[in-house]
């Protein structure tokens, strides 16, 4: 169970709007796993917290148990990764890599390596130009991390077997693949 005020670290998988002001995102936690929170008054103008809470940005945050939903309380940017936003392609590749982890995680599931295993990846799209590597180790390591595939073996049809692993389609799987080609 967890206690009615909660701070971790995270990174900001998706995000959709909710009523007038407010937003549901979906954070992948080091401490808690994925998380699904709601922020509160996040889309007004004034809203102190707007600029923090972009999709694969790398955050603090501190939330609190709710009725339905807990809410996030504050949060304070740790890396916003603007190397990555610069490059269609690469924001691409980064949505990706979110879809991913938002699909092969459930609420409350906690796997440090897999947090630092996503974490290591957009930290290595800032600086790389061969995208289309760099999409192909991502997923023999996520596989590996996972335990779905041996460490050292190579993966003839990678997207094939991911798809197997997370039993449905990937939507960013044809955008992932044509721009990183």
């Amino acid at each position: 169970m967890k206690p009615h005020s909660y701070t971790s670290e995270g990174i900001v998988l998706a995000r959709r709007n909710f009523g007038e002001a407010d937003r549901i995102l979906i954070i992948f936690s080091k401490n808690l796993g994925r998380l699904s929170l709601l922020a509160k008054g996040i889309r007004k103008p004034k809203s102190h917290k707007r600029g923090h809470l972009e999709v694969f940005s790398l955050i603090n945050f501190q939330a609190s148990t709710g009725h339905g939903l807990d809410y996030m309380t504050e949060v304070e940017m740790i890396d916003d990764f603007k190397e990555i936003r610069t490059s269609l392609n690469k924001v691409s590749l980064a949505y990706y890599f979110a879809e991913i982890i938002g699909r092969i995680t459930h609420d409350g599931e906690t796997n440090v390596d897999l947090f630092n295993l996503i974490l290591r990846y957009l930290n290595k799209l800032k600086k790389t130009k061969k995208l289309k590597d760099l999409r192909m180790d991502f997923i023999l390591n996520l596989l590996t991390t996972l335990g779905f595939w041996p460490e050292g073996k190579t993966l003839t049809d990678a997207d094939q077997k991911l798809e197997e692993v997370i039993e449905r389609k990937i939507f960013s799987q044809r955008v992932g693949k044509r721009m990183v080609s």
